[in-house]
């Protein structure tokens, strides 16, 4: 129940439905009582009318005997009816507020993690498989909500039952409750095996489903490798063994649960046998009267289904806390990133590296060694470098993606870590490396970025423009409106990397950032796109990285990387009359083009 405490703080938010669901559960219950004592009442009653009745079998009282026995009868029929309408009237009420709150408590659950998801670092999803943060946010709260809802509802109804019912029959007759009660410390015994049992088996199965939605997601995405590989079959093969032993875990469960009902059903028979048995001697000896075995008998069957759900109850707790242990993993997980300041900041642009080295936290991985540099106000800067050289890592810090291990990163001469950086963050344009388009339509794939009304198209098409996709765009047939697919799986990767270069763009931001954006696209092309973006780099500051020199040659300030160290920095000309590694870099890339066939 460790695990469970964290939800708490949920119940405290809607402790009206819970105390309200509690009181709705005692009356209910007291509505179900009341039937068994009237059924009491009438079956004595019965009996000493007939006793009786011989005495007065005369014909002129017999016919109004008759007529009073019958409205008896149904007096007490309409009264049994009508407790049972009043009880049920008031489990509705229950399973409005209970279950009702349990909802609520789910809903707030999914939007925590979500959030949760969205301030976890980098490192966090390297780590982690989309399969498994999927399934920890839908299936494992799902299992949650059982408890807060069903599990605490049906424990409430159980504990206030036997309260109630124990107590009027302990008043009735203690000797024969006692025996009735006997079979409850070998339920106690089963209760905790199998608790435990479920338990363990529970993280087992829930282990083994996120392993099958990590698989069928991942296989998804790469639909086109697997296909063009013709791994069709081999995939088939290992997700049918995926599925055997998800099957072969949760039937170990199954068992387990299959063990318990019968279990059950067999005590509470034994529990009414004992009571018609012991209530027949106490009858026989005038202690109790034969409506009291009746009565008895309907508490016993009041509690059979009760007691019986204390294994589905006990079933329904240990999934949620195996479920709810795996949610706490994450949302008890250290921020790394947090936004340390309120205050509206809008940067002018000037970005500084003092002394930044950088290891990433997943790997190990040393990306920059005491990196030092500065762009000022409407500067352009080139990061030039082979793969692996550190250069994306920059644009990940500039974007405090991630946190510099040593040395800062200052923005208009402040610490990036001290700054509002949801301020900030509004401030760059950032074209990753990794192009990722939303299942969306081109116009909304380009509007992301800001908060540009519907019928407000010009801009849309302005940005499409200057990143030299519109004539790509106008050619489907729906236009701006076409479903680019899953990350964009209808587009080429130039088309993708172009639109994303117009998400960038269309927001006007201080900073731009283009992560190596132009890697898919010809030297034409490139060079149409770079000539159309100089005009709206103007007064921004612009980050180039790319391992091109015709991309970056245009550039203000050129660095060069080489193992997360700076080699070389200046501008074109300079570097070029260095003779150094830009010069080798820019020779060979001269000669592979004159190679080239096209």
């Amino acid at each position: 129940m460790k695990e469970l405490a964290y939800l708490n703080k949920h119940f405290g938010n809607y402790k009206k439905h819970l105390i309200g669901g509690i009181v709705f559960v005692a009356i209910s219950n007291l509505f179900a009582i009341f039937p068994a004592q009237v059924i009491r009442y009438a079956i004595d009653f019965v009996q000493d009318t007939l006793s009786v009745y011989p005495a007065f079998n005369t014909p002129e009282f017999s016919d109004s005997y008759r007529d009073i026995l019958s409205q008896a009868i149904l007096l007490f029929s309409i009264l049994v009816i009508s407790l049972s309408i009043l009880k049920g009237f008031f489990m509705y009420l229950m399973r409005q507020t209970i279950i009702v709150m349990s909802r609520h408590i789910e809903f707030d659950m999914k939007n925590e993690i979500f959030g949760k998801y969205q301030g976890l670092h980098m490192a966090f999803y390297k780590r982690n498989n989309t399969g498994d943060l999927m399934n920890r946010i839908s299936e494992d709260v799902s299992r949650v909500r059982m408890y807060v809802g069903p599990a605490i509802m049906y424990t409430i109804n159980l504990i206030v039952l036997f309260v109630m019912v124990i107590f009027t029959m302990w008043n009735v007759n203690p000797t024969l409750t006692t025996y009735v009660l006997t079979p409850l410390p070998i339920l106690s015994i089963l209760i905790y095996w199998v608790s435990r049992e479920i338990n363990k088996r529970s993280e087992a199965v829930q282990a083994k489903l996120s392993d099958l939605s990590s698989f069928v997601q991942e296989a998804f995405s790469g639909i086109r490798v697997m296909k063009a590989y013709n791994r069709l079959d081999e995939k088939e093969h290992e997700f049918a063994e995926h599925c055997n032993d998800y099957k072969s875990t949760n039937l170990g469960l199954v068992k387990v649960n299959a063990l318990f009902m019968p279990a059950m059903i067999l005590l509470i028979g034994l529990s009414t046998i004992l009571t018609i048995y012991i209530g027949g001697q106490l009858t026989m000896e005038g202690k109790i009267s034969p409506g009291n075995i009746a009565e008895f008998v309907i508490y016993v069957n009041m509690l059979t289904w009760p007691v019986a759900s204390v294994g589905w109850v006990t079933s329904l707790v240990q999934r949620a806390a195996a479920s709810q242990k795996r949610i706490n993993e994450f949302l008890l997980a250290d921020v790394d990133i947090v936004n340390n300041s309120d205050e509206l900041f809008e940067p002018s642009g000037k970005l500084e590296f003092k002394h930044v080295s950088f290891v990433y936290p997943d790997s190990g991985v040393r990306a920059l060694n005491d990196i030092s540099f500065s762009v000022n106000p409407g500067e352009s800067l080139a990061i030039l470098g082979h793969t692996g050289s550190g250069k994306s890592t920059l644009a990940n810090l500039i974007c405090r993606l991630y946190d510099a291990d040593s040395g800062s990163v200052l923005v208009d001469g402040e610490d990036i870590r001290e700054i509002n950086l949801d301020t900030y963050r509004s401030s760059i344009g950032y074209v990753p490396q990794e192009v990722f388009l939303f299942s969306d339509t081109i116009s909304n794939n380009i509007s992301f970025s800001t908060s540009i009304s519907d019928d407000n198209v010009e801009a849309v098409s302005r940005a499409a423009r200057n990143a030299q996709v519109v004539s790509n765009i106008e050619s489907f047939p729906k236009g701006y409106e076409t479903k680019v697919g899953e990350r964009g799986i209808t587009l080429s990767g130039g088309q993708k990397q172009r639109i994303s270069i117009a998400r960038a763009i269309i927001k006007e931001p201080k900073i731009l950032i283009f992560d190596d954006c132009l890697s898919a696209v010809d030297t034409e092309t490139e060079e149409k796109i770079l000539s159309n973006l100089k005009p709206l780099m103007e007064g921004k500051t612009t980050l180039i990285i790319s391992h091109r020199v015709s991309s970056v040659k245009h550039c203000d300030k050129i660095i060069v990387l080489e193992d997360g160290a700076i080699l070389e920095q200046g501008q074109h000309d300079e570097l070029l009359k260095k003779r150094g590694v830009y010069f080798e870099i820019n020779e060979q890339q001269q000669l592979e083009t004159m190679q080239s066939p096209n």
